[in-house]
Order: C-alpha cells, then structure tokens, then sequence
C-alpha cells in the first residue's frame, strides 16, 4: 500500500493531524493500537488555550466547542484563608475554553467518518522502515491478522510515551531531560454540579487540591497524594473530606457540594522531553515527544501547537520539497520548552514540599503573582496560550 503520510496513533494530535493534512490535499493514512471505543472514552485534559481554538477553527470544529463548551476567562488561585481570581481577559485580553479531550477526540472521528479517511484500529506489532530514506515504510498485523506495509513519504508519529515512534529517535542519538515528581494526583470524575464557576487551584498544608469540571453537572477534582499511592486506600468519605479541607470550606461562606463518585484514579507527575523531535522522515509530536505534569493545562494544547506546525511542513514535503521538515523540531521545541517551564513552575508553586522554608516560598509567590499585574499577567498569558510559533 502507498500513501503520502502514516500517522501512527489515533488520538486528539494523530487525528488533528490527518485532519489538518487532509484538508491540504495530503494522502494519509492512520493506524491506532486500541479500539475506536477506548480512544474516544479516554478522560484527559479539559482546557483548551486560545491557540488552540484557533487551530480547531482552522480544523472546522470551532463552532462546536463554543456551542457546546464554556467560555472561562481566568482561574482562582488560593491558600488558607484567601482566594484571588485571575482574569485573564482583563491582563491580556484572552480566555480559556473547557471542552473535554474525549469530545475533541469524538468530533474529530466524525469528521474523518464523512472525509473517508483511512484509519485502521486494533492494529498490531506496529513497526516503521527505513526512516532515514525518502521512502519510509510501517508495517502492522490488523484485526484480521493480515499483515500489511505502507509506503510514504513520511511518518508521523503520534502514538504516546510508550509507542513505536520515539524509540526509533532516541536510538540515533537524541538527548532526554526527565523529571519524576515525588507525588501523584488523586482524581475523580463526580456527578454533582460543580461548586465553582471556574477552577480553583488550592495551596495548603495537606496538599495541593484542584477543583475542575466537565459540564455543569459533573465536577472533575484532583488532590495531591504520595507517588505510589494505591486507590485502595483512599474512600469515597475520605476523598470529599480532603478535597472540603483543602479547597478551603468556608471561605467567604462557600462549601464544596459532593457527590456520586463515577471514577477515580491515581496520575503519577513527570516531565519529559525528547529532542530532536524528528528522525529523517519521521517526526514526532504530542506525548510521543515530551510529557507535562497536568497542573499548567499544556499536555493537549502543547499536543496541537505541535501538529499546527507539523501539518504544513509534511504537505509541503509530499509536495516535493525535500527540505519541508527541516525546521519543525527547532520551532516545535521552543514551545515545548516554554510549556515546560510554565508546567514546572505552576506544579512546585503549588504543591506541598516538606521543606518549611520552600513553604514559606511559595506562599510569598503566590502573595505576588496575585497582587502584581505584572505576575498575573506572566501567568494569564501562559495559562491562555502563547502564538503556536516562538
């Protein structure tokens, strides 16, 4: 089988990406290891920076997410007995949308089911050739286990931390910066409406809390916990109180309503990146290339910047211009470096450390970041979403 692009993996940045391609005119092809059902089910990232509705725009799929989103123009930030709400409308003129990566996802497959695209789920033993030619190949067994190769001109791979794609890079010599936090988040989906009108980021001497939400009748929340917790140990009762202690009950009258939990799980807290981004003809993007702790919101954001510029520069290269690409993984990482330092900075402002001097330190960030302009405006501004390229 022939093809101009194989996007190996299926998610929100694989799909974007054929989408983006497909709407340039660009053959592509799509293989995913899981079900169409386990992809579209996955819970993940809620916020989507104003870039990124931009790039969904582009994508058609803008005016689903003001229809059937929310419009959040800023966020609270909170420690023991105060909470300040950061407009980011007001300091720099930009807002924040909350619309689930699961409908992301959903929209997305819809719009391939009416293109025709190609995608096959349920592959297998997903390998990729020659990536250093000009005629890369991927290999696979599908569902029937037949086993097939595609030809192309080029591979994106799109297919997480644990896919096919990144260890091809990494075997030609390319660095990896890591950092293992040593706490986890605890989080539940939970079907009472939320008790906030935007989220509340929580600093307290418990432990960090995060009170998100889904839709105005499920609330998503989030507590810091030990690396290595074991859901077993946490009950429904023992969650709800938690997450009232140190989402700060009380303050100004307010109390968190709980309610039904549907789902709970524990998300261990890492950063990684890889670089370079691209291997001759193969080019990485999302997860496959660099992992954020979720306490900044990039992960999915940083996932599309990537495919925004991936997209032209593959379509210029099945096109016939042999050096399209050659500058993807230097813009890409710019921002992913930026990200990286917001996610890293939110994450140790607001997370308990057992160092009481660190304590004190985050205390006084938080103090200035909600007092000057200028220290909200640094946050608002990486928060809302900086321009796709740096």
């Amino acid at each position: 089988m022939r093809t101009q692009v194989v996007v190996v993996g299926a998610g929100p940045a694989g799909l974007l990406l054929a989408r983006l391609l497909g709407q340039r005119g660009v053959d592509v092809v799509v293989l995913e290891t899981r079900s169409r059902e386990y992809v579209e089910a996955r819970i993940r990232a809620g916020i989507l920076e104003h870039s990124t509705l931009e790039v969904l725009d582009g994508a058609g799929l803008g005016d689903v997410v003001r229809r059937d989103g929310a419009e959040h123009r800023g966020v609270y930030l909170q420690w023991p007995g105060e909470r300040h709400h950061l407009d980011f409308v007001d300091l720099v003129g930009r807002s924040v949308w909350l619309y689930g990566q699961t409908e992301v996802t959903r929209q997305l497959g819809l719009a391939h089911d009416a293109a025709g695209t190609q995608i096959a789920y349920e592959v297998a033993d997903v390998e990729l050739h020659d990536v250093d030619g000009e005629r890369p190949s991927v290999t696979y067994t599908d569902r029937d286990g037949v086993r097939t190769r595609v030809e192309a001109v080029a591979v994106a791979g799109c297919d997480g931390s644990f896919g096919p794609s990144r260890p091809v890079v990494a075997d030609a010599g390319g660095e990896t910066w890591e950092r293992t936090y040593d706490y986890s988040w605890l989080g539940i989906l939970a079907d009472v409406a939320p008790s906030t009108d935007e989220l509340i980021y929580a600093w307290h001497d418990d432990g960090f809390a995060l009170h998100s939400m889904r839709s105005a009748s499920v609330s998503r929340l989030y507590l810091q916990v030990p690396a290595g917790t074991e859901i077993g140990q946490w009950s429904d009762d023992r969650i709800w109180d938690a997450l009232s202690t140190r989402l700060g009950a009380g303050i100004d009258g307010w109390q968190l309503t709980p309610g039904p939990i549907t789902e709970k799980s524990v998300l261990p807290m890492r950063s990684h990146v890889c670089a370079p981004m691209r291997r001759g003809r193969l080019f990485l993007a999302g997860d496959a290339a660099h992992i954020v702790p979720p306490t900044g919101a990039k992960g999915l954001n940083l996932a599309v910047a990537d495919v925004a510029l991936l997209a032209p520069a593959l379509a210029d290269l099945a096109a016939g211009d042999p050096a399209a690409g050659e500058r993807y993984s230097e813009r890409a990482l710019r921002r992913v470096w930026r990200c990286t330092h917001f996610s890293w900075w939110m994450t140790t402002m607001l997370h308990r450390d057992d160092d009481p001097f660190t304590r004190q330190l985050q205390l006084s960030q938080l103090q200035w970041v909600t007092s000057s302009r200028a220290g909200a405006a640094g946050l608002a501004e990486n928060y809302a979403g900086l321009p796709i390229s740096l």
